[in-house]
């Protein structure tokens, strides 16, 4: 991804955000030097990946395969003394945008469609093994027992979720037609440099040309703009 399409995204979802009354952390906005002037107080944020995340998933087509997060809270999950026992994020998504089809070995996570317009999710159950099964997937949507085949649509309308379980791969995004969607992300402790198994070519992070300044570092970059 270029530089430039980085900071237009972040852009862009400030601007959703702000529209739609959410607001974000006071780190989430601070220019390169304010990160450098506390750089000896955010240990915390540096370790768990706390901030902003733009990827296209290594795919070179953000507009496609592609989303903006903004992890809030999060721990390690080694550490528990470390950041907090859970996770919180934003998943801001362009209609058009899908996540690509993985899952997760430790997460649970709540996906919520928190503003905007409606969430299609689709599932499958994986093996121990890494595997794509052909058995319906039970999942629960608010507290409710459901069954789809997998594959299937599921929408999720604003102020309703979903429960993704271990080894249950997914993808999502805004469904055609329905708008952008602001999504909310309550899980367990997120590690995203091991708990991702993704189930098609894809990078978690993506490479970047560096064609413009940074308006914000990434959650994978402190390293590179702060120093180790």
């Amino acid at each position: 991804m270029k530089r430039s399409e980085i900071n237009g995204a972040i852009r862009w979802a400030k601007a959703l955000l702000e529209k739609n009354n959410i607001h974000l952390p006071d780190a989430a906005h601070w220019s390169v030097d304010e990160w450098r002037a506390h750089a000896g107080d955010i240990d915390t944020i540096r370790r768990t990946m706390m901030g902003w995340d733009i990827t296209d998933f290594g795919t070179g087509e953000f507009a496609a395969t592609g989303a903006v997060l903004y992890t809030i809270r999060n721990g390690l999950v080694d550490e528990p003394g470390v950041g907090v026992p859970y996770c919180e994020k934003l998943i801001v998504m362009k209609e058009g945008q899908r996540l690509p089809k993985h899952y997760h070995v430790y997460k649970t996570e709540d996906i919520i469609n928190r503003a905007g317009g409606v969430l299609a999710v689709y599932l499958w159950n994986a093996s121990a093994a890494g595997e794509q099964l052909d058995s319906d997937v039970v999942v629960w949507m608010d507290g409710v027992r459901r069954v789809f085949r997998p594959g299937e649509e599921i929408l999720v309308r604003p102020g309703n979720s979903i429960s993704l379980m271990p080894y249950m791969a997914h993808v999502f995004g805004p469904k055609p037609g329905a708008g952008d969607v602001v999504c909310g992300e309550v899980s367990k402790v997120n590690d995203d440099r091991t708990d991702n198994y993704f189930l098609e070519p894809t990078a978690r992070f993506a490479d970047i040309e560096e064609d413009a300044p940074m308006l914000h570092p990434l959650c994978n970059e402190y390293d590179e703009v702060l120093g180790k």
